[in-house]
Order: C-alpha cells, then structure tokens, then sequence
C-alpha cells in the first residue's frame, strides 16, 4: 500500500478545512487524533475509535491511521495490508491517510503527520519505536494501550509471557510514551481474572477490548490535558519485562514439571506455538522420532495406569505425559507436521497400539 505524496493530503486537507469552515456554525470542530496499530488486536481499537468519532457529539476525529507495510502472507507469498489497514479500508478511510513507513522516523512520514496536525496519537501493538522527534508532534502527547498492568511486563510480550509465569491476574493500562520502554505515567488501568485455559491470542483480543473502552472514557480528561497532570509515574523498583517471543522457546521438555509446561502451551498459542519430540516404536522395536506440535493441555498430578517412566499412556481424551514431580501433562489436541490439528483420541487410535515414549 503506497503512501500517497504530500501535494495529495495537503488537497485533501484544504477541502476539508473548507467543508469545516462550512459548517462551523453546527458544532465546534473536533480534534485530530491519529491511531497507530498493526495486528488484528489492534484493528479493533481502532474499530472503537471509528464508531465513536461518528457520534455527532465526539469531540475527535480519526485524522490518519500509520500502521505496518504490506507483508508476505499465506501460501502465496501475495503481498497484503495489515489487519489494521484492512479495516480502515474496509470502513471507507481514505486510502492516502493512511502511512505505513517501514521506521516512524522517516522524514517523508513525520513530515505528513505534522500536515496532519494531531492533538493525540494513540497505539495499540503498532510495533514501531516512536523517536523523540515524533513524540514531539501531538500537543496532547502519545497514549499507549499496553495489556498488562505497568510496571509490570513491559515490552513486546506482555500477555504471553504473565500466561508464560501463571499469572491469576493482569489487566491492561493507558499509559503516556516516552522514549524508554512501556515506562510512561499510567493514566488508568483495569485489572482482569485470569483463568487457568486461557490462551495467549483470546487473552490479547480481551484485554485489548477492555483498553479500547478505557480509553474512550478517558480520552476527554487526555484531550483537555487533566490527565497529565493525574497520570501517576511508575514504581521502576517492581518492572518485569516481557521480551519479544523467539521460535527456539517453543520446545517442551517434560524433565519440566506439567503445570510450567501447561502455562508455555498456553502462553505460545498462536506463534510460536509449542512443540515436542516423541518416540514412536516401530515394528522392528525401534525408536523412530515423532515431531508434534501441542494445541490444547491439562494437568494431572497422578495417574492410576501403568508405564514406565518414559511411556506415554492414554486416557479419557488425553494423552498422558510423565512430567517432573510426579505431575502428568494431558495433551487434549495435537498437530503432526503438514496436518491439520486432531484430538488426542484421534491420533492414538492412528497408532494401532504402537508404544509411544517421550524423548529423553
């Protein structure tokens, strides 16, 4: 998606200065506001934010939207917008306001956003780090929607890596940038229960749900400057940080107790996901090497059947699998490379009664 020259906004700006001028007598002008935000958690914000600035009483408008370049996605490699771009197109947003610059430092991009003359800028996992010289545009400063409750779990991972510890608590909080990381003065924050099931990408659409609605309750305070003055510095003493996911994290050794190991599954679903090496007997009695990938778990802290301390049992709907601490890890749903996912019943039955052991 190409961003459009900037004779194409400042035409653009100028009817618009026109028609507002037009109907000044209707309703005072509302303020620019500016959404940065990329992945589909984001996209819904954004979603929030276009419905309300359509009230006839909002006091703000969605002035442009800067998100990520088109990317290669799928089989095909085809080359396709963000879920954040897609939406906006989808909800009839100009195409030229919106910027997708691979740094938001580029002077073309920041030369843009300064014709755009935002009060606010707002992100949601945007996924770009903000100079200082961006920072300095919007007079009402730039707010954050960051799903963990700051200090704690700052930066690229918040909700994976609190599912990752087992967390039974986070929540998501309104913060103002600054140049360090996720360390601006919290505005509000809303705290949310966090079950033992639950996984990464249904927590992120949640939490970020619960941040679109606290920010639109709290954007007259943001606009009008009084929440500067009540946003409260962090307490640095107690920062945790939440380092971006790597793929070589996602393998499960079972010398690992089962809860930990449950909490990982739960934390990378979606990417990286979770896999695992097993040992299939075959029929001349050897090992053969079994790559899984690991969708759904349980915990079991006993199991009445018997095995030896490598073999992998089955019961109920789950595979059972002898973890440190005399725990079990029930594996519900897996996935064999190139099929699709398929239920723990499923793929033993597919076994004939071969013996399967984990891999020391």
């Amino acid at each position: 998606m190409a961003r459009c020259s900037p004779p194409l906004l400042r035409r653009f700006f100028c009817c618009a200065a026109k028609s507002a001028s037009a109907t000044a007598a209707a309703g005072p002008k509302k303020k620019n506001i500016v959404f940065l935000g990329s992945p589909q958690v984001a996209a819904s914000v954004l979603d929030t934010l276009l419905a309300a600035s359509s009230s006839a009483d909002s006091a703000f408008q969605v002035a442009a939207v800067v998100t990520q370049p088109p990317a290669a996605k799928n089989r095909g490699r085809k080359l396709l917008p963000s879920a954040v771009a897609q939406l906006a197109l989808d909800r009839g947003f100009p195409s030229d306001l919106i910027f997708t610059p691979e740094r938001a430092g580029e002077e073309t991009f920041l030369s843009d956003l300064k014709e755009v003359r935002p009060e606010l800028c707002i992100t949601a996992a945007y996924g770009n780090i903000l100079p200082q010289r961006f920072l300095d545009i919007p007079p009402c400063g730039t707010v954050n929607i960051h799903p963990s409750l700051l200090p704690l779990y700052r930066g690229a991972a918040p909700v994976q890596r609190a599912l990752q510890d087992g967390v039974a608590e986070t929540g998501v909080s309104l913060a103002y940038t600054v140049r360090a990381l996720d360390a601006g003065p919290v505005i509000a924050c809303e705290r949310f229960s966090v079950d033992d099931c639950i996984k990464a990408p249904e927590l992120l659409a949640i939490l970020f749900n619960i941040g679109s609605k606290l920010l639109l309750d709290e954007l007259p305070s943001i606009l009008d400057g009084s929440a500067k003055q009540k946003a409260k510095p962090q307490d640095d003493s107690k920062v945790t940080l939440a380092p971006k996911m790597n793929s070589d994290e996602s393998w499960l050794t079972f010398d690992e107790e089962a809860r930990l190991l449950h909490n990982k599954v739960r934390a990378f679903s979606g990417w990286p996901g979770t896999r695992a090496k097993l040992q299939l007997m075959n029929q001349n009695g050897e090992p053969d090497v079994l790559d899984i990938k690991v969708i759904s778990t349980k915990v079991s802290t006993s199991c009445e059947k018997p095995g030896d301390e490598n073999e992998i049992l089955f019961s109920g709907n789950s595979l059972l699998i002898p973890c440190n601490g005399s725990t079990w890890l029930e594996v519900l749903e897996l996935q064999l490379p190139g099929k699709k996912v398929t239920t723990a019943r499923d793929f033993w039955n597919g076994l004939r009664g071969r013996k399967l052991l984990k891999s020391l």
